[in-house]
């Protein structure tokens, strides 16, 4: 196995079809979409947009987005493989994994998780000044998720808050200001991922039990814990629907929300506490069709729907 194959595997990089659409929903809405709290700004020309070319797209930011995500989230899994190697090599599911197998060192995978944030780091400074400052409080948020396993059963609402960054960070990218839409985004995933990792952390309940590591199913019960994954994906979709309301979206983005929402009724559908033999499907191919699907209809809207509207 070639060097970059075993990172790439050290670091599931398949995985990162979760928040990338995410990221490039909230990049676009910063191009596009314009706040209502900021329309004043071009009163003088008699020509306020809310939908359309207010801020502009600069293809080279784009590109740093996205090597921020793949830095950032590179950075987060070769650290919670790094940290949590003794536990891997202990469990018969996760044994395999490329540290306790010894096809990467430990020390190996530590410099590799460096490198990546200072590789973050530095592609800030070039986005703007704010996601330059910004940039070590997101490092703190995801590479502290590894080690909430250790304490406390929210670990998966902390992964949420990890990836929920995507959007709200994309949109700071381009913007450089907070505002409401992309922000729902952000709760929308944090819910989402939060309930997809409960439906993940079944697989190890007595695993965990026997390590004093903390997860909702090990806490609660596998039953309780498939309860708890329902509520917060019933909030995830809450979320994006007030998004689609509150950001006047057309029909396009109301065809994603259809899919979004079908898909985290089927996971439930097939992962039973008695029956977990779907896990991965609902895992990784249910949750990957939602986040690619949902972007590519929330893009064809603001692309499509919105680009021409304006306000006069």
């Amino acid at each position: 196995m070639s060097s970059v194959k075993k990172y790439l595997s050290l670091v599931k990089f398949s995985h990162t079809i979760f928040a990338m659409p995410f990221a490039i929903i909230g990049f676009f809405l910063g191009a596009y979409w314009l706040p209502l709290n900021t329309m004043a700004r071009d009163a003088e020309t008699n020509h306020i947009t809310s939908w359309g070319m207010y801020v502009g797209i600069s293809w080279l930011k784009l590109v740093f987005v996205i090597f921020c995500m793949v830095f950032a989230r590179s950075a987060a899994m070769a650290f919670n493989r790094y940290l949590d190697r003794s536990f891997d090599a202990k469990n018969p599911r996760t044994a395999i994994r490329e540290i306790p197998a010894g096809i990467i060192s430990s020390e190996s995978a530590l410099r590799f998780v460096i490198i990546n944030c200072l590789l973050f780091i530095v592609t800030t400074f070039f986005i703007n000044r704010l996601c330059f400052l910004l940039s070590p409080i997101a490092l703190f948020v995801i590479l502290f998720y590894s080690y909430t396993k250790r304490f406390t059963p929210l670990c998966h609402l902390v992964l949420g808050i990890g990836l929920g960054l995507a959007p709200i960070g994309a949109y700071l990218a381009v913007t450089g200001a907070f505002a409401l839409l992309p922000i729902l985004f952000s709760f929308a995933v944090i819910f989402w991922v939060s309930g997809f990792d409960i439906i993940y952390a079944l697989q190890d309940v007595e695993f965990d039990k026997s390590q004093k590591l903390f997860s909702m199913p090990a806490w609660l019960g596998k039953a309780k814990a498939l309860r708890l994954s329902e509520l917060l994906h019933v909030l995830s979709a809450l979320c994006v629907v007030f998004a689609g309301e509150y950001g006047h979206f057309g029909w396009w983005y109301w065809i994603g929300i259809t899919v979004f929402i079908g898909m985290l009724f089927y996971q439930h559908s097939i992962v039973k506490p008695n029956d977990l033999s779907k896990v991965n499907i609902a895992f990784m191919t249910a949750n990957g069709i939602a986040s690619v699907v949902f972007s590519v209809f929330v893009l064809l809207d603001i692309f499509l729907s919105h680009h021409s509207t304006t306000i006069i």
